[in-house]
C-alpha cells in the first residue's frame, strides 16, 4: 500500500511538472521575438527649426509630464542639422519636425513629401521691429532706412508687397545681409534701423531691456501675411505607413501645448530646466505673453484652415515664390489633431 501511495505522489508531481512544462512552452512561443517588445515605447525622433524657445515649450512639456511615455512612445528632441527642416523630414532623418507654413508651401511646390499636422501657434506674430527714436511706424518710414535680414527672395517678397499695398517706394529700402546678427547690438551700432522678428522672443526680450520699439505686425499689413508659423510636420510616408503612431504624437503635443496654455509659469520653468543656457526672466515672459497666443481664437489648439494655406499659397506664387499652384490639402491635414477634423 505504501509503494502504491509513493508511486501516486509521483505520478501526480510529474502530472504537475508537465503542466508546467507545456504551459512554458506555450507562453514563449506566443511571446513577441526578442522579448517584450510589445510593452517597448516606440523611439521616434522630434527636429527642431531652432535653438529651443517658448515656440517649443509644449514639446518639453510632453517629455517631462509622461504624455508621450503614456503612448507608448519614447521621443528625442534634437536640433536641426545643415538643410532645411522640411527636406531632412521628407527624406526620414527624423519623424516629426517643426516648419514654417512658407517651407512646407515651397516644399510642396517642389514635389517633397511632407505635410503640415498642427500650427503651433495660430496667427503670424512677426513683424517689423526698430527702436523708438527712428519714428518708423508705417512701410512709407521704410524709405531711406537700412534693413538687416537674411538677404532671402521671401524678406524680398514680403516687403514688396506691403510696401507697393501703401503707395511706399521698396526701391529706396537698403538692404542689410545681417545674417544671425543680434537685433539689439546691430541698431544699438547704427548697422541697420529696422529688422524682422518674432515679438513673442526679441519683442519681449526688448521689453525686459527696457529697450523701447516700434513693431509692426505682418498680419495687420495684409491678411495674405497671417500665415502659420510655426508649424509641427512630417512626411508623407508617416502618414500613409503609420497613422496611429502619429495619432498617438500629436494626442501627446497637444495635451502638451494645452497645458503650457492653461500654466504657463510651470511651464516656462519645465522648458528652462530642460534646455541648459535659456534666459529665465526671458522664457517665463515669453511663456506669459505666448500662452494666450497658442491657441487664441481658434476652437482647439493646433487646428489649420483651408483658407489661409490657400491664401498665402497664392501670396506666393503670385510672387513668384514658388512656380506652380497644388491642392492645398496636400499640405496640410487636421487628421491627428485631438477634436477637430479635415
Amino acid at each position: 500500500m505504501n509503494h502504491e501511495k509513493k508511486v501516486m505522489r509521483k505520478t501526480a508531481k510529474s502530472s504537475v511538472l508537465m503542466v508546467l512544462v507545456f504551459a512554458l512552452i506555450i507562453s514563449l512561443a506566443l511571446m513577441p521575438l526578442g522579448g517584450c517588445t510589445a510593452d517597448r515605447p516606440e523611439k521616434i525622433t522630434v527636429m527642431l527649426d531652432w535653438t529651443p524657445n517658448t515656440n517649443h515649450t509644449g514639446l518639453y512639456v510632453a517629455l517631462k509630464k509622461g504624455y508621450y511615455e503614456e503612448q507608448g512612445l519614447k521621443v528625442e528632441i534634437i536640433q536641426a542639422s545643415e538643410g532645411s527642416t522640411p527636406q531632412l523630414i521628407a527624406s526620414g532623418k527624423a519623424e516629426f519636425g517643426i516648419s514654417y507654413q512658407e517651407e512646407v508651401t515651397y516644399a510642396r511646390s517642389q514635389s517633397i513629401p511632407v505635410v503640415s499636422i498642427a500650427t503651433i501657434i495660430q496667427h503670424n506674430t512677426s513683424g517689423y521691429a526698430s527702436p523708438v527714436s527712428l519714428n518708423i511706424t508705417s512701410s512709407k518710414d521704410f524709405e531711406g532706412r537700412n534693413y538687416g535680414g537674411w538677404g532671402t527672395p521671401m524678406e524680398t517678397a514680403v516687403m514688396q508687397s506691403i510696401m507697393m499695398s501703401e503707395g511706399a517706394d521698396f526701391s529706396k529700402v537698403n538692404f542689410i545681409n545681417a545674417g544671425a546678427a543680434d537685433f539689439f547690438t546691430a541698431t544699438e551700432s547704427g548697422k541697420i534701423d529696422f529688422q524682422w522678428i518674432f515679438y513673442g522672443w526679441a519683442g519681449i526680450e526688448a521689453e525686459l531691456r527696457n529697450y523701447p520699439i516700434n513693431f509692426i505686425e505682418l498680419r495687420e499689413l495684409s491678411p495674405e501675411l497671417d500665415y502659420y508659423t510655426p508649424v509641427i510636420i512630417t512626411n508623407d510616408k508617416m502618414i500613409s505607413d503609420k497613422p496611429d503612431l502619429v495619432s498617438k504624437f500629436m494626442e501627446a503635443t497637444a495635451k502638451g501645448y494645452e497645458y503650457a496654455i492653461a500654466n504657463p509659469t510651470e511651464s516656462a520653468e519645465i522648458l528652462t530646466n530642460s534646455v541648459s543656457g535659456l534666459d529665465r526672466d526671458l522664457v517665463l515672459k515669453s511663456q506669459l505673453w505666448l500662452s494666450e497666443k497658442y491657441q487664441d481664437d481658434a476652437p482647439v489648439w493646433g487646428i489649420q484652415k483651408a483658407e489661409v494655406w490657400e491664401n498665402y499659397t497664392n501670396w506666393m506664387y503670385q510672387y513668384e515664390l514658388i512656380d506652380k499652384l497644388f491642392p492645398v490639402e496636400e499640405a496640410f491635414t487636421n487628421q491627428f489633431l485631438p477634436g477637430a477634423g479635415d
